[in-house]
């Protein structure tokens, strides 16, 4: 386990967001942090990508060597998708930088799409080269936003299993958002829940189903407690 996170702080005005909150993540594993709408779970992604700073704490996930996945692709429609997966490489294009772009779109199964526009993917698709654009990166740890949320069921499955295979070639280490129980216990290898302010409870996923579904209840419980 990795110590990513130690007695982080934050408000926003009056409301105290995170309190004292401190989270080991899995080395080269997925960690689901799970929590309710609004609880903070995006806001310390932000953190961790050094794009929110917290009022105190320690952050000790190296900023330079993550890359965030976010809900939704982002891409900008007027450029093909090389053109968008270029931007997070060097400002001239190369033929070097050329077959980055088509290694990382084979390792997301996307042979052969570069000269396509982004109005030309369906969501799934576009998703891939939003992960895509962020394993450009190289990066040691990956973040990721609930970046499976809107997809059909079927596309989300498809998904969440070429992520696991990713994520067990690279041994990359990887925090995932989810508000999906059943998402988190299949994807991941440890989970966590996010409940005022602070990590209420942290566990390995156990491979028995019933293990599972014992887990599954103590953090149902969880996610059900009102907010202080």
């Amino acid at each position: 386990m990795i110590r990513a996170f130690t007695d982080i702080h934050l408000r926003f005005a009056q409301r105290e967001v995170l309190r004292g909150l401190t989270l080991n993540v899995a080395a080269g594993g997925i960690t689901c942090l799970l929590g309710p709408s609004g609880c903070g779970k995006s806001t310390l992604l932000r953190i961790a990508a050094d794009l929110l700073r917290p009022n105190s704490g320690t952050v000790s996930l190296p900023a330079a060597q993550t890359a965030m996945v976010f809900q939704e692709p982002r891409l900008l429609p007027w450029l093909t998708v090389a053109e968008n997966l270029g931007l997070a490489l060097s400002p001239q294009p190369s033929e070097n930088s050329r077959n980055r772009i088509r290694q990382v779109l084979s390792c997301v199964r996307l042979n052969g799409v570069e000269d396509l526009m982004p109005r030309e993917l369906s969501g799934g698709m576009a998703q891939r080269v939003g992960i895509a654009r962020a394993l450009l990166r190289n990066p040691a740890f990956l973040l990721m936003d609930e970046p499976f949320a809107s997809l059909d069921a079927i596309t989300r499955g498809e998904l969440q299993t070429m992520l696991m295979g990713l994520i067990a070639q690279q041994r990359t280490t990887c925090l995932f958002v989810t508000h999906d129980i059943q998402e988190a216990l299949h994807i991941a290898s440890h989970l966590a829940v996010l409940h005022n302010g602070v990590i209420a409870l942290t566990e390995a996923v156990p491979r028995e189903f019933a293990a599972r579904e014992q887990l599954k209840q103590r953090v149902l419980a969880w996610l059900q407690r009102p907010a202080a």
